[in-house]
């Protein structure tokens, strides 16, 4: 089997992951930013 196969497999395995680690950072972000807006009165 060609090595490119595996290279573009784990470029693609690195992008996937760090696509879902950045949506995972931004909904906990956004969640923690809305708890603390409702518990200083602002939200």
């Amino acid at each position: 089997m060609n090595q490119w196969a595996f290279v573009i497999a784990a470029y693609a395995v690195f992008l996937i992951g760090t696509g879902a680690l950045l949506a995972w950072a931004l909904l906990t972000c956004r969640s923690a930013e809305d708890q603390a807006d409702k518990l200083s009165g602002r939200g």
